[in-house]
């Protein structure tokens, strides 16, 4: 059994996705982003740097004591480990799903985040920062489409971990402000995944917790305004 602190982001639909592509059996803890529950001490035990998706695995591969694992990187390499699912083991297939998986966690999701926080939540429209982050999604959308051009998934034949990590920081391409239709082997990727049943499954899973608000005005205060002293991890 699988425990999962979720709440419905890109980073916790990643999560959902793999567990319903392989059919591991899990249960959702949902971590309210807006209302602070990953400041709670109990959270913190598993996810040090206060950040929802986080797991723990009561059914570790070693036989031992549960197994936690934050950040969503991390999590997604340690399932597929577990399950020898999405993960290639041949040398240079897996080291290209590796590459892609951290392509979008290190870029592609910074990226369209900063792009969400200045479109949409920043007390101030700034353009200068507005036009950086549109523009820097919009390149890593090409540099995503000419990889799929020719290609079915992110690694070739097979569909992976580097697909469902990038395909829900595609899934808001209107509210950062790309049309897909500028990106056709992207667009074709996209809707291929979306038709997939597991992912279907997945965003059902976030549905129950989407008629609260994401962000309110505290909860801005909680996720924007964080420093290591409002976190209790330092300053006087």
């Amino acid at each position: 059994m699988i425990d999962l602190y979720y709440w419905p982001t890109p980073n916790g639909h990643k999560i959902t996705m793999f567990l319903e592509e392989t059919g591991l059996d899990y249960r959702i803890h949902p971590v309210d982003i807006s209302a602070g529950d990953q400041f709670k001490p109990e959270f913190l035990a598993i996810s040090p740097n206060n950040r929802m998706p986080a797991i723990v695995d009561h059914a570790p591969a070693d036989g031992g004591a549960p197994v936690s694992v934050f950040e969503s990187g991390a999590i997604l390499l340690y399932l597929a480990e577990k399950t020898g699912r999405l993960l290639p083991t041949e040398l240079r297939a897996r080291k290209t799903v590796t590459e892609w998986l951290f392509w979008q966690v290190g870029g592609l999701g910074p990226m369209a985040g900063q792009n969400h926080h200045f479109g949409l939540y920043a007390p101030e429209k700034l353009p200068y920062a507005i036009t950086r982050y549109v523009n820097e999604t919009n390149r890593l959308y090409g540099v995503l489409d000419r990889r799929l051009k020719g290609r079915r998934y992110i690694a070739g034949d097979d569909y992976s971990i580097a697909d469902l990590a990038s395909y829900p920081w595609v899934v808001p391409w209107k509210r950062q402000q790309q049309n897909l239709d500028d990106f056709p082997d992207l667009r074709r990727w996209f809707d291929d995944i979306r038709a997939r049943p597991a992912t279907v499954r997945a965003y059902e899973k976030g549905e129950p917790y989407m008629s609260r608000p994401t962000v309110t005005e505290e909860g801005k205060k909680l996720l924007f305004g964080q420093t290591a002293a409002s976190t209790g991890g330092g300053g006087s």
